[in-house]
């Protein structure tokens, strides 16, 4: 049986929609159904106004992002497709905590929503460190549908695992 890492603490019945969509090889042509469009958000400079924008409608108060760029050093072997970090530098007699978002650099080929959810993410981190009720309740307020957003990006990861072979559209085209 075909093991979903990404989607392994989901119920059986889920994961056996998505078993049974890539036996019949139409796990592509879903998510591509879904997700059609590529967004424009292409640079670090794109994403860090991206990026506040966000902020600013949702996050006022938190703390000023002083960095946001994608990061190929960020994939799924790190088990990281977003980063949040406070680094921290002397400068005079102070202590300055330089607040940065970096987000894996997969995303710059995927569908606006996923940027979207994982900017999000990382955002929610600002105010709510744990993943805890509060932090995916405050992922919902700013953007809704974001527990169905998670879910098919799981998918979309499963999918990018896939065997060359399976993972093709109906017109055989890859997705992502």
């Amino acid at each position: 049986m075909l093991v979903l890492r990404y989607l392994a603490h989901y119920p059986a019945a889920l994961q056996a929609q998505v078993r049974q969509l890539i036996a019949e090889q139409r796990l592509g042509e879903y998510l591509q159904r879904r997700y059609p469009a590529k967004h424009q958000v292409q640079n670090d400079k794109a994403l860090y106004a991206y990026t506040l924008d966000l902020k600013q409608q949702y996050l006022k108060s938190a703390p000023n992002i002083d960095k946001v760029l994608y990061d190929n050093r960020l994939d799924l072997t790190h088990r990281a497709l977003g980063l949040h970090t406070a680094i921290s530098r002397v400068q005079g007699g102070k202590l300055k905590a330089k607040k940065e978002i970096r987000v894996a650099a997969l995303f710059k080929e995927a569908a606006p929503e996923f940027l979207s959810m994982i900017v999000v993410h990382e955002l929610a981190h600002l105010r709510e460190a744990e993943h805890n009720k509060a932090f995916y309740k405050l992922c919902e307020h700013m953007l809704p549908g974001y527990h169905q957003l998670e879910f098919d990006l799981r998918v979309y990861l499963t999918w990018r695992e896939l065997p060359a072979e399976t993972a093709v559209d109906e017109q055989n085209h890859p997705i992502g």
